[in-house]
């Protein structure tokens, strides 16, 4: 063991210990007292906006000598109006319902044995994740909320800016009475803080990754603790041939262009091939700044269309790019997208009820939409106040992962002096 492996160990040892103490605290705060920690530290954020947007600063000079993409700046970059969003989306888990100590269900069994599930914080979380400062302060505030205590280790690009809401989150935090190393900021870049983390088992009671393809699957080839995986975003919209032309052109821009860094972005377009106006879809979006990469027969509809080759169909561009493909109904659309995406986010845009039905129920993804801008995959959206990812696996959780995905449960058992035979 190198002494950087051996210091890293210590370091996320001497983290957990502490993370496990803050759980103990947590698990027994009262509703009011996890409510108004959260309170104090959104406006702690508020209060150090100029801090923040300094530090942020700081990262995108770096980022753009770096040579990062426009899309990734973008999902680096905060602003007032971005500071106020995460502070008021703090505000929002605050006020959410507390899920711990929620009778999930009750029965008696014949010899009187009264049998109850009651939701409790999983414990310490340790969440790793690329790029968007904001995650620092979902991922914190949903924890806390929830009754956990929490690691995080954001990504390099962001450090300055993770810090500095980390401390000022800290700071009211610790004003509202409860411990500071509820929520932890991993002090060092190096990625065998990373690793070691990974192999905190029964240290950390779940890593929950959030960022590219090659860092979640570094998390599930190394972790020997559990994951909550967020994959990639590889969302299709599927235009069915009764989709309202009006209605299907608003979305589609809309899907890809609103902002084309997020995970919630489509990135490939499906177009039946009996729909009446697919050239108006590829021009609308090629008007928008969006790069059309196309199939044979949508390249004939527009000029402007590039190639696509087999890779664009397994791409997340997070970037104005878009894969447009002619498919020939319903069950295609699903084929391919059952053979392309990444179980994330899929729409349908019809006016038929029974293709709709059908897109819902047959698509297996962790959201899927109809008549509506895969954007939506959002928490907040959703109602959640935040998230900390969408989920898409099977296990535990799936789509927006927000206070009740970040809980398990255990049984309670009430007895009257019964004895097993």
């Amino acid at each position: 063991m190198t002494d950087t492996v051996r210091h890293c160990e210590n370091l996320i040892a001497d983290m957990t210990t502490k993370a496990r103490s803050a759980a103990s605290i947590l698990a027994r705060a009262t509703d009011d007292q996890k409510s108004l920690a959260l309170k104090y530290a959104a406006q702690a954020v508020r209060n150090d906006m100029a801090g923040i947007l300094a530090a942020n600063a700081l990262d995108m000079e770096a980022s753009v000598k770096a040579g990062l993409s426009d899309a990734l700046l973008d999902r680096l970059k905060l602003d007032e109006k971005r500071i106020t969003a995460m502070a008021d989306a703090m505000d929002k888990v605050s006020t959410l319902a507390d899920p711990v100590g929620e009778i999930i269900d009750t029965h008696t069994q014949p010899n009187a044995l009264v049998m109850q599930r009651v939701r409790i914080p999983v414990g310490v979380l340790g969440i790793i994740y690329e790029s968007r400062p904001n995650v620092t302060a979902d991922a914190a505030s949903l924890a806390l909320r929830s009754g956990n205590a929490v690691i995080l280790r954001g990504g390099s690009e962001a450090v300055h800016s993770n810090r500095a809401i980390h401390h000022a989150m800290v700071t009211g935090i610790s004003q509202a009475g409860l411990p500071p190393e509820s929520v932890q900021s991993v002090p060092t870049q190096d990625r065998m803080a990373v690793g070691a983390m990974l192999r905190a088992q029964g240290a950390i009671d779940m890593i929950i990754p959030r960022g590219g393809k090659s860092l979640v699957a570094r998390v599930q080839d190394e972790a020997r603790v559990p994951v909550l995986a967020h994959l990639h975003g590889l969302c299709h919209t599927y235009v069915h041939n009764l989709a309202d032309p009006e209605m299907a052109k608003a979305i589609i821009v809309n899907a890809k262009m609103r902002r084309t860094g997020i995970c919630g972005a489509t990135e490939t377009l499906l177009i039946d091939q009996d729909y009446a106006a697919p050239a108006d879809l590829v021009a609308a979006l090629i008007d928008a700044g969006c790069e059309v990469r196309a199939d044979d027969m949508v390249m004939e509809l527009d000029s402007r269309t590039v190639s696509a080759n087999e890779e664009d169909w397994d791409t997340e561009y997070l970037d104005s790019v878009i894969s447009v493909r002619m498919v020939a109904g319903l069950d295609d659309a699903m084929d391919h997208i059952a053979r392309h995406g990444s179980h994330h986010t899929d729409a349908i845009i019809t006016q038929d009820d029974a293709a709709a039905a059908r897109f819902l129920t047959e698509v297996d993804s962790a959201i899927v939409m109809h008549n509506a801008s895969t954007q939506y995959a959002d928490g907040g959206e959703f109602g959640l106040g935040a998230e900390i990812g969408i989920a898409t696996g099977r296990l535990h959780a799936r789509g927006p992962v927000a206070l009740e995905g970040l809980t398990t449960y255990k049984w309670l058992v009430r007895g009257q002096g019964q004895t097993r035979p």
